[in-house]
């Protein structure tokens, strides 16, 4: 099995004529599928596909990550250009009120930016699940992951909005997606909210099988510790990892310390960035 992934939204932009916005977009193609993970923040992930002479409306099912704007930003843009039903899979907690707030700050809105309504009358058919959804026979959702590696922690400024009390965001709708071909697990993540460990070894756990192919997508290594990271390369390579193709909030301090640890195995995954596995 063949698997095309093409970065339609990520930070910085891979060639001329991309553009590149703070969030993550990727279409990842299947001889059978074509699903659209995450949407951007804003209109890159059309801009860019129009450029690349993609037409969104190949796109057979959306999966978003989780509800930050910077990966649902994109979805009334996308849904516009689809003009077609389309389900949409993720988790319910996607329409919490999510918050963000920085020491010294006052809360800012940092859930996804339309109404529901809005994005159905565009096509948009929700499922919404807390367990793994099975979109073929070989592809699926984490559903949410588990905190299980003990050195991952959510971080500490996302909040979700109860009435007046903000409470921590947990981030139990944060989850990755799931290929699973003959050559090992390709996994593709957003922002790893819940550790790209944690999530990695939950996907051998839902699928059974041990071999980490690739993983490619948003890691939230971008405040990690140095402790953090050597334990997170050392599980990477437990794994078997071949392909490392980080992108968004990963940060410049992990993707050298990564592009150190897996020479000709990692690289930046920005937006244009076109590949097929294996």
């Amino acid at each position: 099995m063949e698997i095309q992934i093409t970065t339609l939204s990520e930070n910085t932009a891979s060639r001329q004529g991309m553009t590149g916005e703070w969030g993550l977009s990727l279409l990842v193609s299947l001889p059978d599928i074509n699903i659209l993970f995450d949407t951007g923040g804003g209109i890159s992930a059309v801009q860019n596909a129009a450029a690349l002479g993609i037409d969104l409306s190949c796109v057979d099912k959306i999966v978003l990550s989780h509800g930050h704007p910077d990966h649902t930003g994109g979805l009334r843009e996308v849904l516009a250009r689809m003009k077609k039903e389309v389900e949409v899979i993720a988790h319910p907690d996607i329409w919490s009120s999510k918050q963000v707030r920085f020491p010294g700050q006052q809360e800012a809105y940092a859930g996804i930016p339309f109404r529901r309504e809005v994005l159905e009358s565009l096509g948009a058919r929700f499922n919404l699940a807390a367990q793994p959804v099975h979109i073929t026979e070989h592809v699926m959702t984490t559903g949410e992951i588990p905190m299980t590696s003990g050195y991952e922690q959510v971080d500490t400024y996302f909040f979700v909005k109860q009435g007046d009390v903000l409470e921590p965001d947990t981030f139990t709708d944060d989850l990755a997606l799931i290929v699973d071909t003959d050559f090992g697990l390709v996994i593709i993540l957003g922002c790893a909210h819940r550790g790209i460990v944690n999530t990695l070894r939950h996907a051998q756990n839902v699928t059974g099988k041990e071999l980490v192919y690739a993983a490619i997508g948003g890691t939230h290594l971008l405040h990690a510790s140095n402790e953090r990271m050597e334990m997170t390369i050392a599980e990477l390579r437990e794994m078997g990892i071949q392909r490392l193709g980080a992108s968004h909030c990963t940060g410049s301090n992990a993707s050298a310390q990564l592009t150190q640890a897996f020479e000709g195995i990692f690289f930046a995954n920005n937006a244009g960035t076109r590949f097929t596995l294996p």
